[in-house]
């Protein structure tokens, strides 16, 4: 169970949320339970969560192990810093920065190179829903971002299906519909990796999740966790969605 806090909280204000969230989640189990602050906010978190359940993570990373790459981050920097997870080509990145599924793959390579666990998003817009595109945009982006790794390597990452439409929006997809979009994943990796690599493998629903709808989404067989972005920058918020798994 994943929290994209994206562009909010401040250093203060992320020690505020562990204080709260720490003890909330101090007995949890049956999952990773994974945080990813701002680049500026992550040694405030690992600070914070050291000796408790929660891992860090980095919103994302540049595909060099250094260079002349004003305003990057290195995977390598990440994991220095204390990080053990990284997105990769989540929607906003490839929306405003106009992100490729070529630049996903190099930097999910770069990821594990550096010894973090890559999610790697994939998720349709509301238009290629509309025109029956979404089962082509999915294959694209695994195809493009993850097909390309070796089964050792595939077998580190998790994905992440976010439907543009439902990011952010209010909307989400409903459990069926998640659960068919990650069904079609599935039998992607299947093909590509074998069946045994596709079972093992986790993928994440990410669009609007709340306390309100994750129980019902957790109930579908093929949802394997949550990545969630606005709830989790509230700790009770977040906290309730943990429980879900």
């Amino acid at each position: 169970m994943a929290g994209n806090w994206k562009m909010y909280k401040t250093a203060g204000q992320t020690t505020e949320f562990f204080e709260q969230f720490n003890s909330l989640v101090a007995g949890v189990t049956a999952c990773d339970v994974v945080v990813f602050p701002t680049f500026v906010n992550i040694p405030a978190a690992l600070a914070a969560t050291g000796g408790t359940v929660t891992q860090i993570g980095g919103q994302n990373l540049h595909w060099a192990q250094e260079g002349a790459y004003t305003g990057e981050v290195s995977g390598e920097m990440l994991k220095a810093a204390g990080c053990n997870w990284v997105l990769v080509g989540h929607s906003e990145r490839r929306q405003y920065f106009h992100e490729t599924d070529a630049g996903v793959l190099k930097k999910t390579r770069a990821a594990l190179e550096a010894g973090l666990a890559p999610i790697v998003c994939v998720g349709e817009k509301l238009e290629e829903r509309k025109a029956g595109k979404t089962a082509q945009v999915l294959v694209e982006q695994f195809v493009g971002g993850a097909a390309g790794l070796s089964e050792e390597q595939f077998a580190k990452i998790a994905i992440a299906y976010e439907p543009v439409w439902a990011i952010g929006t209010g909307q989400t997809a409903t459990p069926e519909i998640a659960a068919e979009a990650h069904a079609l994943i599935r039998l992607e990796a299947g093909k590509r990796f074998g069946k045994d690599a596709a079972a093992a493998l986790r993928i994440l629903y990410g669009g609007s999740v709340k306390p309100e709808n994750v129980k019902s989404l957790m109930k579908e067989e093929e949802l394997d966790g949550a990545l969630v972005g606005g709830a989790s920058l509230d700790p009770r918020s977040f906290f309730k969605i943990v429980q879900a798994a």
